[in-house]
This record gives C-alpha cells, structure tokens and sequence, in this order.
C-alpha cells in the first residue's frame, strides 16, 4: 500500500483562535457548524493525501477530485467520492477530513490479473474482464498473458492472486485447451486442471513440486484433473 500527499497549496494562514472556537461550534451545533466553517479560509484545502494506491495515477485522481484552494474541508464528501469512483481503476472510494486543511482519499483499486492481446498491443485486465487503464510498457505489471478474455480463467487468476499471491506471480500463461480443462504455464513445467478449478486447489501442486524438488526430480506437468490427486509427468 502506497501513500501519497498532494500539496494543493503552499502557504498556510493560521489564526489558533479561530479555529478553537469554530471546532467547539461545531461540536456543540452539528447540524449548522459545517456550512458556517465552510467560509473560514482556516479550513480551505491545502493538502489532499492518497492512500492506497497501486497503480492509478495521483494526478488522475487530483483532477477528478476537482478542488483547489477555494474548496473547504467541509464540502460535500460524497459528491467527492462519486467522482473519483467514476475513475475505472477505482473499486472503492473512502474520503474523510483531517482538520484543518487535509482530504483524506482511501482507495481500493480494481487490480489487474492477465494481459490479452487488443488493437493497440497488449491490454490489462481485472477478474471480470474489464480494461483496465493501465500501459503495461510503462507501468510494473507482471501478469499471465491469456490469448483472449475468458471468463472462467480470469475468475480463477483472481482468486489465486487474492489467496495465493506466491503462486500467481509464478504464473505465465493460462490457456483453455478444451471447453472443460484449463492449463496454466509455470517456469519450467504446466499445470493442467478443470475449468472450475479453484485456487486452493490449485495451491496443492506446492507441497508434490516441493517433494519432488527435494529429491531432485524435474517435472514435466502436474495434473490435477483427478479428484483429490495431483498427479505429476516427469522430465
């Protein structure tokens, strides 16, 4: 998880005073102490602080904010969130006030987890399928490389990235090789394995490539089209 702070201005006016007495009007007068404090230059935004952030561009999300030194910390958060979660790189937006002068923007992103090939090379996409707006000649993404959007293959690499993080950074390529099987490139071996298969199950070729590595065996493919077996092709 990445923080970042965006400075939306540089000089600081502070008048101690003012904001102590404004704070206990607010905390006394709820309902009417924003709109009220919304007109002290006190609590104009100065800083705006990103957290969370993976991949989107700090800049991308400043400009859907759209606010300035003219924008108060008490504006309508809401209104704030909706624009930046309009953002296709945005799955969840959370935006909260630090007095006196600093928006707060808790991101959880869409995460990509293969590249297909498009128009314009090689696209990012996320576990539904969806274009991500991520260059993958620019930005650091290693991800599977499948040769079209498959549905199933998709929902399968984003629950071994949730689950098994080791596992899917391993992954290079994933493929459909029948309408009911699945097969995944590794290093220096395949995986072949139902199309529903889930990332636990999958996650049970760690343990046999383990042993067999410990006793120096190379593997060809590990097969896990078997019910409850993983069964293993050597070189």
């Amino acid at each position: 998880m990445m923080r970042v702070m965006m400075d939306v201005a540089r000089r600081v006016g502070w008048r101690a005073p003012v904001v102590l007495a404004s704070l206990l009007a607010v905390a006394s007068a709820p309902w009417w102490g924003p709109p009220l404090l919304s007109r002290l230059s006190y609590f104009q935004v100065r800083h705006v602080q990103l957290d969370g952030r993976r991949y989107v561009e700090p800049a991308d999300i400043l400009a859907r904010l759209r606010v300035d030194t003219t924008t108060s910390v008490w504006t309508d958060l809401g209104v704030l969130e909706r624009r930046v979660a309009a953002h296709p790189q945005v799955h969840s937006v959370k935006i909260e006030r630090r007095l006196p002068a600093t928006l707060v923007v808790r991101l959880t992103e869409n995460l990509p987890v293969a590249l297909i090939p498009s128009r314009d090379g090689l696209a990012t996409v996320d576990g539904s399928g969806r274009v991500l707006p991520i260059d993958p000649s620019r930005a650091d993404v290693d991800l599977p490389l499948l040769p079209r959007a498959d549905e199933a293959l998709l929902a399968l690499l984003a629950d071994v990235r949730a689950e098994q993080p080791q596992l899917f950074n391993r992954i290079g390529t994933a493929r459909r090789t029948t309408r009911d099987e699945v097969t995944l490139t590794l290093a220096s071996f395949s995986v072949h394995a139902p199309a529903g298969v889930t990332a636990r199950r999958l996650a049970d070729i760690v343990p046999v490539e383990q042993d067999l590595a410990r006793r120096r065996v190379r593997v060809a493919e590990l097969d896990l089209r078997f019910r409850d077996q993983v069964i293993a092709r050597l070189q």
